[in-house]
This record gives structure tokens, sequence and C-alpha cells, in this order.
């Protein structure tokens, strides 16, 4: 088994990270813009400020670079490919959105369950997405092997 090729995690994460943030906006910021508004307003909140959607795309590159950096960690077992890449996606969605959600959104009733359903689902697609495109960019450090020359120059040398 090879070392990770770290600077292709940290491509593909970015890459990952900036897919997942724009199908985001698009779930959050404009599917379910008046479910959030209506929500944050119950909550005696207004809405999200610039600073705080920096904040998210920045958790967003974050959570990229961690599903990518779990698509190279599994792809020795399950190999290369997308269907590694969905396996890594699902298991960064549960631990990421589903449970989070669940347990912040959900169980306390702070948001509708509407709202809570289809942000969370909507993830499963953010985040699969985002790991697929990213896995595409990951390939293995390669070996160092001795070139025929090199051999040969160190058995004269010696």
């Amino acid at each position: 088994m090879g070392k990770m090729n770290m600077g292709r995690v940290i491509l593909g994460g970015l890459v990952a990270g900036l897919v997942a943030d724009i199908l985001g906006y698009l779930v959050d910021g404009v599917m379910l813009a008046n479910r959030w508004a209506t929500g944050m307003a119950a909550l005696g909140k207004g809405a999200f400020t610039p600073g705080q959607m920096v904040w998210f795309d920045v958790l967003g590159i974050v959570t990229g670079v961690t599903a990518v950096w779990l698509y190279a960690a599994i792809r020795p077992r399950f190999g290369a490919g997308v269907k590694t890449a969905i396996y890594a996606g699902l298991a960064v969605w549960v631990l990421g959105w589903l449970v989070p959600n669940a347990g912040f959104m959900y169980v306390p009733h702070l948001f509708s369950k509407h709202l809570t359903l289809y942000t969370t689902l909507g993830g499963i697609v953010e985040i699969v997405v985002g790991t697929v495109a990213g896995a595409a960019l990951y390939k293995e450090a390669a070996a160092a092997v001795p070139s025929p020359t090199g051999a040969a120059k160190q058995a004269v040398g010696a």
C-alpha cells in the first residue's frame, strides 16, 4: 500500500468543497431560502450575513478535503473509482449532515421537519457529487523505481 498523495488530496478536496458549496447555495440559498428565512425568524434571528456565508464556504472546503482524504484512505480496500467516491461521500454525509441535522434541527424542533428533511437530503447530492468530482483528480503518489541506468551507474562506480 502506497502513501497517500496529500497534494492531490488537497487539490481534489478544494474541487469537492467548491462543488459542494455551489450545490449547497442552490439547495439552501435558492430552493430553501424562504424556509430558512421563516425558520430563522421563528428563532428571532435575521438572515445569514455575508460573513456567515463565507464561514459556510470555508466549512464546505474543509468538508471537501475530508471527503477526498477519506476516499484516498478507503481506495486501497474498495478500489479506485466512482463507487468508492460515493461510499466516501455517503460516510461524510452521515457524519456531516444527517447526524448534526437530526441532533440540532429535528430533535429539539428548532426548525420545521420539512426544512430539516430537505436540507439534509440536499446534502447527499452536495457532498456525493462534490466527492466524486474531487476523487476524479486523486491519483496515488508514484513509487520511486530505480532506473536501469541509475543502477548500472551505481554498480560501475562501486
